[in-house]
């Protein structure tokens, strides 16, 4: 049996990586202001979409990782341990 979710239940195992690291941006963007980053990486991401990855209500493409990543100034692994 296939297993399309993380060991806690949730869609994905970076949205808490992605909110930590978010939030210890120097300009602390709100959820919204790293979806208007991602969109100028050309990434098309609403607030909304932001909200369910941290939350782990949503999956995360792998192009949606690279983004994520090079928005935050991390790398993969960054956003995927824990």
């Amino acid at each position: 049996m296939y297993k399309n979710r993380a060991p806690d239940g949730t869609n994905n195992i970076c949205g808490r990586n992605i909110k930590k690291y978010r939030e210890a941006l120097p300009s602390s963007p709100s959820q919204r202001g790293l979806a208007d980053l991602l969109q100028l990486e050309g990434l098309d991401i609403d607030k909304n979409a932001v909200q369910r990855i941290e939350s782990g209500q949503r999956f995360v493409t792998d192009i949606e990782l690279q983004a994520l990543a090079k928005v935050l100034g991390v790398s993969y692994t960054d956003l995927l341990a824990g």
